[in-house]
C-alpha cells in the first residue's frame, strides 16, 4: 500500500506536466469545468453526489458516509481498474471540490492498488482560485487587429511557425468570433472551462516576452473571456493589419462556401437587429441564389462598422497599422514582425 500525500496548486501543476490527474467528482461538475487532460473518476454520479449531501445536511457526516458506502461497495472494483489505467509509471494526482471526503475514499482506493497518490490540497476550488489570480496579473501581449476576412488567425498562426509565443483565443473557444464562427467547430466549452483553457495556454509560455493574441470582443460566440484578462488586452499595444475589401472577400468566401444554406441564413438571422431588415432581407435573397459575395459584402459593412467603433475605444498611440497587399501569409507575418519592432513598451 503505496502513501498518499497533500500537496498544494503549484506542485499539483508542476507534477500534471508528467503526471495523469483524476477528477473524482460528479460528471456534471467535471462537465461544468475541469483541468484541461483530466480523466473523470467520480466517486459518485450526479443522483449519488445529491442523496449523500442530503444526508450530510440533515443527519450529519456519518449518515453522509454510511450512504456514500452503499452506492460505492458495489462499483469500487470497476474504479480501480480505471485508476490503474490512468496511471502515470504508478502515480496519480487526485482532487475533488474541495480536498476532502471525496479524494481521501479514492486516494485510499488506489493507494491499495500500490499507487502513489498525491491530492490537491484545497481541491478544483484552489485550482480555480489559482487560474483567476493568474490570469488577473498583468502580462505583455501583442493584439493582432483588423478587419474581418484579414486573414488575421492565418497569420497569427503563421507567427508561431516563425517561433513567436500565440495564444488562439478562438481555437479555444471553439468559435471564429462572428455571427458564422460556431460554422464547422466542436461544440464550445463553458466560460469555466474557456478560462481554465486560457491558463494552461498562457502557463506554457515565457512570461517576460510578449504573447500575441487576436483582437476579440468581450465574447467570443456564447463564450465570455475572463473580465481582467480582456481589461488587460484592451492596455495592450495593436498591430492593425489593413486589407482592402476585394481581398478580404475572396478568403472569406473560400471560407464559407462549403457550408449549407440554411446554416448561412441562421448565421445572418442571428444578426438581423444590426444589419436592419433591408440589408437582412438582401443578404438572405442573395444567399438563396447563390451569389456569396454579395452576401458577403452586405454583412462585411455591418462588421467593418463595429469593428472600427471598437478601434477607435482604444489608444491610437498604441496602435501601429500595416497594410497588406496580398493574402499569403508567408508575406504578411514578416510584415507584422517588422512592424511589432515599432512598439514601445
Amino acid at each position: 500500500m503505496k502513501t498518499v500525500h497533500k500537496i498544494d496548486i503549484i506542485k499539483f501543476l508542476e507534477l500534471s506536466e508528467s503526471v495523469a490527474i483524476a477528477d473524482v467528482r460528479s460528471p456534471s461538475e467535471f462537465n461544468a469545468g475541469h483541468i484541461p487532460h483530466a480523466v473523470n473518476i467520480p466517486l459518485f454520479n450526479d443522483y449519488e453526489r445529491a442523496s449523500v449531501g442530503t444526508k450530510y445536511k440533515k443527519e450529519g457526516r456519518l449518515s453522509a458516509i454510511l450512504e456514500g458506502l452503499k452506492h460505492t461497495g458495489p462499483v469500487m472494483v470497476a474504479k480501480l481498474e480505471h485508476g490503474l489505467l490512468a496511471a502515470t509509471d504508478g502515480k496519480l494526482l487526485v482532487h475533488c471540490w474541495r480536498g476532502g471526503m471525496r479524494s481521501e475514499a479514492m486516494a485510499w482506493l488506489f493507494s491499495l492498488a500500490d499507487i502513489e497518490v498525491f491530492i490537491l490540497e484545497g481541491g478544483y476550488k484552489s485550482y480555480r482560485q489559482h487560474i483567476l489570480d493568474s490570469l488577473s496579473r498583468k502580462r505583455k501581449m501583442i493584439v493582432l487587429g483588423g478587419m474581418t476576412g484579414s486573414t488575421k488567425s492565418r497569420i497569427l498562426r503563421h507567427l508561431k511557425s516563425l517561433g513567436e509565443q500565440i495564444v488562439d483565443l478562438e481555437q479555444l473557444a471553439n468559435h471564429k468570433g462572428s455571427a458564422f464562427g460556431a460554422l464547422g467547430q466542436l461544440p464550445q466549452p463553458s466560460h469555466e472551462q474557456f478560462g481554465n483553457l486560457l491558463y494552461d495556454s498562457l502557463r506554457k509560455l515565457e512570461n517576460e516576452t510578449p504573447c500575441w493574441v487576436e483582437d476579440e470582443s468581450r465574447n467570443i460566440g456564447s463564450v465570455f473571456m475572463p473580465e481582467e484578462f480582456y481589461q488587460n488586452m484592451q492596455r495592450m499595444p495593436v498591430i492593425e493589419v489593413v486589407m482592402d475589401i476585394k481581398l478580404r472577400l475572396p478568403y472569406l468566401m473560400e471560407e464559407y462556401s462549403e457550408y449549407p444554406v440554411e446554416s448561412l441564413n441562421q448565421a445572418v438571422r442571428k444578426i438581423t437587429k444590426r444589419l436592419g431588415g433591408d440589408n437582412t432581407r438582401d443578404a438572405l435573397e442573395a444567399i438563396e441564389k447563390g451569389d456569396l459575395e454579395r452576401a458577403i459584402e452586405i454583412v462585411l459593412h455591418y462588421y467593418d462598422k463595429a469593428y472600427l467603433f471598437g478601434l477607435r475605444r482604444r489608444d491610437n498611440k498604441n496602435t501601429i497599422h500595416v497594410t497588406l497587399d496580398s493574402d499569403n501569409v508567408e508575406e504578411n507575418g514578416p510584415k507584422v514582425l517588422k512592424a511589432a519592432l515599432k512598439i514601445k513598451w
